[in-house]
């Protein structure tokens, strides 16, 4: 315990403040995320058609992943992840100003932007501003941060279209109700902006310029690049299928009501947070890669019980286990993926990570939307496992099984 919080006192400002951003952040999306499944149903809309919404901002942050990196070498660490955060904000208002069917695809195209943004900034900032011994410290406490507040965020947000409907003298589940608490928490989370515009440049005054040349640079480095990729994206795939659609199943499966949902995934929130936490000082133990291959292999089973369990409350137990158990690697991989990539191609890498992540939930959400409306949940449970299988003997095997030969550091030209 001394040795881990010597790790986050010797967190660089820039890292507090981005932590104070991740927090604030953390709670608005757990608020968003919750809500706006419910919103887009409330209009009458069908899964199918949510899972389009959810493809089309996917799709656009997959699309977008090497141009954002660009952007994001040409804008600058802080700039860009003002401006990520400010096109997150709109968008989501807009959506719930205006939840017509051209606008809510037109505007999560933006969101998509916007995500794409950040999510390519976010690594590259994190690993500029530590050293080795808190780098992964500082990545898995950022996502745990931003996790654990969402704790917060789901539970207020169980609750927040209730209030909001009685303000507004309406039904809790009414479109009103949402989309007045997608506003609100909207408004919050542009608050969450403002200590990154409190972000400081290096003390050395250096910009940092990629070399922003993709084919060249996959051409030379296409092993290492595959092998980094792969599992991430096999394992987007299969967590597109159910993951956007958690609250959707508690409710038309084992029919349970907003508040109840809300409080779920705020616990959920608060179990992958302590994971997240944990998982530097296992990785220290242990190594990252084994870290990332024992816990997603453990969350399996859990899986299966979250899925097929006809008992509610064997369904949230596991639930919770294994949000805690397939999170909690995710920082330990993407800084094992840093740490092997020089300064100058940071934003390539950290472009065809948030490229790998978003695949799977570009398209996987439209076709799980058509197999819920024709066969329910369990098909597509049956495919998410299956999937994070294959990406868990890709970790060991190209990774762990070769351990004693060192992944080497991507050089760029």
């Amino acid at each position: 315990m001394r040795g881990y919080f010597e790790r986050l006192q010797a967190f660089h400002p820039n890292a507090r403040l981005y932590l104070l951003n991740a927090v604030i952040s953390g709670a608005s999306l757990g608020v968003f995320r919750l809500l706006f499944n419910f919103f887009i149903l409330s209009k009458g809309y069908d899964s199918a058609l949510l899972g389009t919404f959810i493809t089309v901002s996917s799709l656009t942050s997959l699309i977008c992943a090497l141009p954002m990196g660009y952007l994001a070498d040409r804008l600058g660490r802080k700039l860009s992840l003002i401006l990520g955060a400010m096109i997150v904000v709109a968008s989501v208002v807009v959506m719930a100003l205006i939840p017509s069917i051209p606008v809510l695809i037109l505007m999560n195209i933006s969101l998509g932007l916007g995500q794409s943004l950040s999510g390519v900034t976010m690594g590259p900032f994190l690993l500029e501003n530590s050293n080795d011994k808190e780098r992964v410290y500082l990545f898995s406490f950022s996502s745990g941060l931003q996790t654990g507040s969402a704790f917060v965020g789901n539970w207020i947000g169980g609750y927040l279209p209730t209030w909001m409907g009685s303000m507004l003298r309406t039904s809790a589940t009414s479109t009103l109700a949402y989309g007045s608490a997608i506003i609100t928490i909207a408004l919050v989370a542009a608050l969450g902006a403002i200590p990154l515009f409190l972000l400081r440049k290096p003390k050395d005054g250096s910009t940092i310029r990629g070399n922003f040349t993709p084919l060249s640079f996959f051409r030379k480095n296409w092993g290492v690049v595959s092998k980094l990729i792969l599992p991430m994206l096999v394992t987007s795939i299969g967590a597109g299928l159910i993951m956007p659609f958690m609250n959707v199943f508690f409710r038309t499966v084992h029919h349970q009501s907003d508040p109840a949902i809300g409080s779920m995934f705020a616990w959920g929130s608060l179990a992958m947070g302590i994971g997240l936490l944990i998982a530097p000082a296992l990785a220290d133990r242990f190594g990252k890669i084994q870290v990332v291959v024992i816990t997603q292999a453990l969350s399996v089973p859990f899986l299966f019980l979250l899925g097929f369990s006809p008992i509610f409350t064997l369904s949230a137990l596991a639930y919770y286990i294994r949000l805690a158990l397939m999170n909690m690697s995710s920082p330990v991989y993407q800084t094992f993926v840093m740490e092997h990539v020089e300064e100058k191609g940071r934003a390539m890498v950290a472009s065809l990570v948030s490229m790998a992540s978003n695949f799977g939930w570009a398209f996987s959400p439209t076709l799980s939307g058509w197999i819920q409306d024709r066969y329910g949940f369990q098909p597509a449970f049956a495919g998410t496992i299956i999937l994070y299988l294959i990406s868990i003997f890709l970790y060991w095997r190209f990774f762990w099984v070769k351990k004693s030969k060192p992944t080497p550091e991507l050089p760029v030209e």
